[in-house]
């Protein structure tokens, strides 16, 4: 019978199942970082277990961290003590930890794929919604609570039930502008930000074949913004030719062995899924949202909608977004204006990320009254910036170069969006508060980002391409 790729890889591990219940699932990879731990270690002490198997355990701390003077004790007390008890739970436990200082720190899912720890095949779950991101190297990742990060310490397996299956394919060539970001905002913005509820989702397709790792993970990242329980993108050369040569990839005969392994993993041309969506690369434009969850994107040349063809429940909601907004039914979302640029997140702050920035705003400067901050998404990221020169243009831009860590994406730290600001962000959500209480939030792509930093107002980048 033919199957999926997430099928082929969810059957494997699988323990045991339960008759009319969840299955026993084993779990590869458990990353953990300094927020969903703090409750699940007290739990082990509590019970008197240790941590299963530490080996397959993996910490960093991400969150709460600074992206300034991170040589110095964090100036927030409940930050502060976060990163603390991580840093003990650790020592405690036996697990291996990427702390502030050392030279693997970063966001979990960017320091993840660049070491080699996540590779194609496995599980892999962590304390944070967007471990979805790791599904680009065809991995199961999914985000759990409190309670399943200490189910996991505890016995390395989870009760799961199977899900759904959606496969989206998109095809043909982008066009100028349009990145893995305007992609998946695409996406979202046509299913809604509850349409693939209950799925995980496999991204295929000619338009995803042709695009680099750190573009996919893009992708997947922001799956779980669909209401998906994970996506994935099955590997191949593109997949193999990043991994090879990593810090935990595998070597020599083992390396070998991992390939014959791995190019077995993809979905049987015969295979079925639960729903199937196609779309034309050609309809995808540069893409920002206007609202309070992504969902609510539109092209950088539209308008944000009118409310004729919503029902009741959506015309509430509708409403309270945009009065949280501060915007206008039937307004032209181009020309509006932003006082923050924020360039990083698990989403998008790998160095390809930078680069693309860096390229676009060289012999630029910033918008008067603009503030940009550009945050790697890790501490080999930023060296490898700067190796490249890139914080030279950043600073000649008027951009500030920060350290690694998860910054203004959500308003854990010092790096806050001030009540009433707009910021254009390559973060993943746009919720009521996310960056900070009272901030409004436009998500785009780090070229549409950069766009708006240098002009003052959210801009068409194609305009400004050569």
């Amino acid at each position: 019978m033919p199957t999926t790729i997430f099928d082929k890889i969810w059957d494997r591990h699988i323990v045991r199942e339960i008759e009319h219940g969840p299955s026993v699932f084993y779990i590869d990879r458990h990353l953990i970082h300094e927020v969903t731990t703090p409750q699940a270690f007290d739990g082990l002490r509590k019970r008197g277990l240790p941590v299963f198997r530490p080996d397959q355990t993996i910490a960093t701390a991400d969150h709460n961290v600074p992206t300034l003077d991170q040589h110095l004790p964090i100036k927030e007390a409940l930050s502060r003590l976060q990163v603390e008890k991580l840093t003990e739970n650790c020592r405690e436990f036996g697990i291996e930890l990427y702390g502030l200082g050392h030279p693997f720190q970063g966001i979990v899912h960017v320091i993840g794929p660049e070491l080699g720890i996540t590779q194609p095949g496995m599980t892999i779950v962590c304390g944070d919604s967007h471990t979805s991101t790791h599904g680009a190297f065809g991995a199961i990742a999914f985000g759990i609570g409190t309670s399943e990060v200490e189910m996991v310490l505890a016995t390395q397996c989870l009760l799961q039930n199977k899900p759904k299956q959606m496969r989206i394919n998109v095809h043909g060539a982008l066009g100028k502008g349009v990145t893995a970001k305007d992609i998946i905002l695409h996406i979202i913005a046509r299913i809604s930000a509850s349409g693939a509820t209950g799925y995980f989702v496999e991204y295929a397709g000619s338009t995803i074949r042709s695009l680099s790792m750190e573009a996919r993970m893009t992708i997947c990242n922001m799956s779980i913004e669909m209401g998906a329980r994970g996506g994935l993108i099955a590997p191949d050369e593109t997949t193999f030719s990043y991994l090879k040569g990593r810090e935990f990839a595998p070597a020599g005969a083992e390396w070998e062995q991992a390939l014959s392994e791995w190019r077995q993993l993809r979905t049987d041309d015969d295979a079925v899924f639960d729903r199937e969506i196609s779309i034309p690369a050609a309809d995808i434009q540069p893409m920002v949202t206007y609202g309070t969850n992504p969902g609510m994107g539109v092209p950088v040349t539209g308008a944000i909608p009118r409310e004729e063809f919503m029902d009741e429940k959506e015309r509430l909601s509708f409403h309270k977004a945009l009065e949280y907004m501060g915007l206008q039914a039937g307004a032209a979302i181009r020309g509006q204006k932003v006082d923050y640029v924020f360039i990083g997140s698990c989403t998008n702050s790998r160095i390809e990320d930078l680069r693309q920035v860096a390229a676009f705003v060289k012999g630029k400067q910033k918008a008067e009254g603009v503030e940009v901050w550009v945050v790697p998404g890790s501490r080999q990221v930023e060296q490898q910036a700067r190796a490249e020169g890139l914080h030279h243009i950043f600073e000649q831009a008027g951009f500030q170069l920060r350290q690694p860590g998860c910054s203004a994406c959500l308003g854990m730290n010092e790096d806050k969006i001030p009540a009433g600001k707009y910021c254009i962000s390559t973060s993943n959500r746009n919720f009521e508060g996310r960056q900070g209480q009272g901030a409004r939030t436009l998500l785009a792509s780090p070229l549409t980002a950069a766009a708006a930093a240098v002009t003052g107002v959210v801009t068409d980048v194609r305009e400004m391409l050569n």
